[in-house]
């Protein structure tokens, strides 16, 4: 059995490490308040090493792009915290024979990173980050991959766990995956076909899994 899981804000607290990076970046670089909010702004839905070069200008740094970037990656894979339940939940599902991998989008160093300092990283059968494999959810193709990383195949079938409604849900749907979504305080509104499964967050849908015979 194959669960394919997204990472940030599925099963890590991205929004809030950065937040909390973004603060104690300010502060050590004595900027101005406001400053949280344009890195939050510009940082909020993804993040990349091309992204340090506008930031960068915008809050008049002298620091070379790639190193304002490194300092990033260090930084939020120290900030980000897991959601509860996310541990021992993919410690349960491994003890119960299913196999497990990542199917992130994101640059390949920040992504393992957090996985890395979160702690994650030990339970996954594979890791499939988009900015290492060429592709993006909601394609295909990053599914394929995903399960190819866990020596499976797509076409065996498995589940999609994510808290985005497009990437994660229509790219798995499309891909012929069953989904759990993580409404994470939302109501679904995002179209008349809805995932397989709804729950509050990361516990509850690995509860879902540990439940699920097919």
């Amino acid at each position: 059995m194959l669960a394919l899981f997204d990472l940030d804000n599925t099963l890590i607290d991205r929004g809030a490490g950065l937040e909390y990076w973004a603060r104690r970046f300010v502060r050590s670089r004595s900027l101005p308040q406001e400053a949280e909010a344009l890195i939050g702004d510009r940082l909020r839905d993804r993040a990349c090493p091309e992204d340090f070069v506008g930031l960068g200008a915008a809050l008049r740094l002298s620091d070379e792009p790639g190193d304002l970037w490194h300092e990033y990656v260090d930084g939020v894979a120290r900030s980000v915290r897991c959601f509860p339940g996310a541990r021992k939940g993919l410690e349960a599902l491994r003890g119960a024979g299913w196999t497990i991998g990542i199917a992130t989008n994101g640059a390949g160093d920040i992504q393992r990173a957090k996985l890395d300092a979160a702690g994650l990283a030990q339970f996954f059968d594979g890791i499939c980050v988009s900015g290492e494999a060429g592709v993006r959810k909601p394609q295909r193709r990053l599914f394929e991959a995903a399960a190819a990383e866990c020596g499976a195949l797509l076409s065996a079938g498995g589940w999609m766990v994510g808290d985005n409604p497009e990437t994660d849900m229509g790219g798995a749907m499309a891909a012929g995956l069953r989904t759990i979504w993580l409404a994470n305080g939302r109501e679904w509104i995002y179209g008349r076909r809805k995932p397989d499964v709804m729950v509050p967050g990361i516990a509850e849908a690995i509860e879902v899994l540990l439940g699920a015979t097919v």
